[in-house]
């Protein structure tokens, strides 16, 4: 039943984390429908997302190679400092700041007080009617190319939000963009490629704190499986979401979230379900 558990939890992984509705907010819902009603923990939740932003390495491979190649080269002269790839690598770096710093020193309300679902809810809410104004008032002219260092700080502060289940790593950093006039596939592509340092230390340093930890709810095997499928789930979402957003607005996204954290509340506030 744990393996079956963590598999459902691993396909929800896949689909939800490149969309701005929150994978952390699903994780932590649907652990408490499964049969075990437990929260899987944000251990797991970290973990699963190696997996995520594997695909994300495998789809924007070509970007991520030529990226980090000219920073290099910009560091020992063979390449501009003003190099756009070189200039990239920089911007990634110093957006990742604000999340590591602010994991770190909130780790372990992260791990408790903020995984409640009352903050899930207002967080699913308020952050997708952020979304919505964003994309709505947004000039949506600005191009990756435009990027400056304030406004990559800018971005690396609201991915930091994200550590809150219900904000959105990609919701949040795609929404500072588009309020910064940014197109929607630039926002979200910066928002992709500057997930890769966070999300992959955060998920390596869980697994190395919680190796052989008994007390976690999933064992290793279980959680591995769950990466595994996360991984392969997240391949196909990431090609549908940046055709998606070429065309089309973020408006059924905005709803989904109200509504998901409307009933949410009405569960929670009727006593279906605990809010931790």
């Amino acid at each position: 039943m744990h393996l079956l558990e963590a598999l459902i939890l691993g396909i929800v992984q896949g689909l939800t984390e490149f969309l701005p509705i929150s994978s952390s907010a699903h994780l932590r819902i649907l652990g408490t429908f499964l049969p075990s009603g437990e929260d899987p923990g944000a251990a797991f939740t970290a973990i699963t997302q190696i997996g995520t932003e594997t695909a994300v390495v495998v789809f924007f491979w070509r970007d991520i190679v030529r990226i980090i190649g000219q920073w290099f080269r910009s560091l020992t002269g063979k390449a501009p400092r003003n190099d756009p790839d070189a200039r990239m690598g920089w911007l990634i770096i110093i957006g990742s700041i604000p999340i590591v710093v602010l994991g770190l020193v909130f780790q372990e309300k992260i791990e408790t007080v903020l995984r409640s679902l009352w903050l899930v809810a207002i967080m699913l809410i308020g952050f997708g009617l952020l979304l919505g104004i964003a994309d709505y008032v947004g000039a949506k002219r600005r191009k990756l190319s435009d990027l400056t260092y304030p406004h990559g700080v800018a971005f690396g502060f609201a991915q930091a939000l994200a550590l809150v289940p219900g904000v959105s790593r990609s919701g949040g950093t795609i929404t500072i963009g588009l309020f910064l006039g940014y197109e929607r596939a630039a926002a979200a592509r910066y928002a992709f490629l500057l997930a890769i340092p966070a999300v992959f230390g955060s998920g390596f340093f869980q697994l190395f704190k919680h190796w052989d930890d008994p007390n976690q709810h999933f064992g290793l095997g279980e959680t591995f499986a769950a990466t595994g499928l996360a991984f392969v789930v997240a391949l196909g979402v990431i090609a549908f979401f940046m055709n998606w957003i070429s065309k089309r607005s973020f408006l059924p996204f905005v709803i989904y979230r109200v509504l998901l954290g409307v009933v949410l509340l009405v569960l929670l506030g009727t006593g279906v379900i605990p809010a931790s």
